[in-house]
C-alpha cells in the first residue's frame, strides 16, 4: 500500500482525509484555507483518489483499519498531536481515530459523517454497486469521473467490493464510531446538510449527544458535500473553529 499524500502550509499539523473515491483535490478549496494557518497533510484514504491499493478489497473493518493506518502515519512522522478534518468516509476514519488514539487526536472536525451506517442508505448501496455498467441519469458525471480515474474495471470493482463491505457492516448493525462515543474526549466540530441522505441531520444530533465536547452544525440547503455546496461560509467556519481550539489548547 502507498499512500498519496499532499503537503502545504506552515505552522501546527492538520490531516486532512478526502471521503471514498477522493483525492485531495477534491478537498482543494478546504486544504488552501486551512494551508493559511496549519501545516496540512492531506490523504487519499487507501484504495481512493491516488492511494494503493486500486482496486482494493474492502472488508467490513475498512474504517477500523484505516484509522490504524492513518496512526501509524501520524506516529511514523513523529506527530504526536494532530487537528484531523475529514469528509465522509474520511470523517468516519477521524471518528474512529479519535476513539482509537484520543493521545493523537488535538480536535476533529468533520462534515458528511454521522458515526454509523444509517438504514435508509441500503437502497443507495444497490445502485452504487451497478453504477458503473448501469448508471442513473443523476450520476453519469460521477460514473465517468470515476472511470477516466481508475479504468472501467477497476471503478467497477471498486464500487461493488465498498458497497458490498458497507452493507455487511449495515447487517451487523451499522456502528462505525456511535458506540465509542464517550471514548472521543478531544472538541469535535459535526457539520452535515440539511440535505444529506448519507449522514441524516437526526443521526448527527444523535452522536453529537453522545460527545463530550461538540458542536453541532446543519447547514440549509447543502447536501453531503458541504464544502461545495457553501463553500465561503465551509472554509471560514472550519479554519476559525480550528484555530479556536488551537487557541484553547495553548492556554
Amino acid at each position: 500500500m502507498a499512500l498519496h499524500i499532499v503537503e502545504s502550509g506552515t505552522g501546527e499539523p492538520v490531516l486532512l482525509m478526502p471521503g471514498f473515491t477522493e483525492g485531495a483535490k477534491d478537498v482543494g478549496g478546504i486544504l488552501a484555507a486551512l494551508a493559511t494557518r496549519f501545516h496540512v497533510l492531506a490523504v487519499d484514504l487507501p484504495g481512493s483518489g491516488e492511494s494503493s491499493p486500486i482496486p482494493r478489497p474492502y472488508s467490513s473493518d475498512l474504517y477500523e483499519e484505516d484509522a490504524r493506518t492513518m496512526a501509524e502515519l501520524l506516529d511514523a512522522r513523529g506527530i504526536t498531536r494532530a487537528r484531523v478534518v475529514g469528509f465522509s468516509d474520511g470523517g468516519e476514519v477521524g471518528l474512529v481515530l479519535a476513539a482509537r488514539r484520543p493521545d493523537l487526536v488535538l480536535a476533529l472536525a468533520v462534515w458528511g459523517a454521522v458515526g454509523v451506517v444509517p438504514s435508509t442508505v441500503r437502497p443507495i448501496l444497490d445502485m452504487f454497486a451497478q453504477l458503473i455498467d448501469h448508471p442513473p441519469a443523476g450520476r453519469r458525471a460521477w460514473r465517468q469521473a470515476l472511470v477516466e480515474r481508475y479504468g472501467l474495471d477497476a471503478a467497477r470493482q471498486t464500487l461493488r467490493s465498498w458497497s458490498s463491505a458497507i452493507r455487511s457492516l449495515l447487517d451487523r448493525g451499522g456502528d462505525i464510531s456511535l458506540s465509542m462515543a464517550k471514548d472521543i474526549r478531544c472538541p469535535v466540530l459535526l457539520i452535515a446538510g440539511e440535505k444529506d441522505p448519507f449522514a441524516p441531520a437526526t443521526e448527527v444530533r444523535e452522536l453529537g449527544s453522545r460527545l463530550v465536547k461538540v458542536d453541532v452544525e446543519i447547514v440549509p440547503d447543502a447536501g453531503h458535500s458541504v464544502h461545495d455546496d457553501q463553500p465561503e461560509w465551509f472554509n471560514a467556519y472550519v479554519l476559525g473553529w480550528l484555530g479556536a481550539q488551537t487557541e484553547a489548547s495553548a492556554r
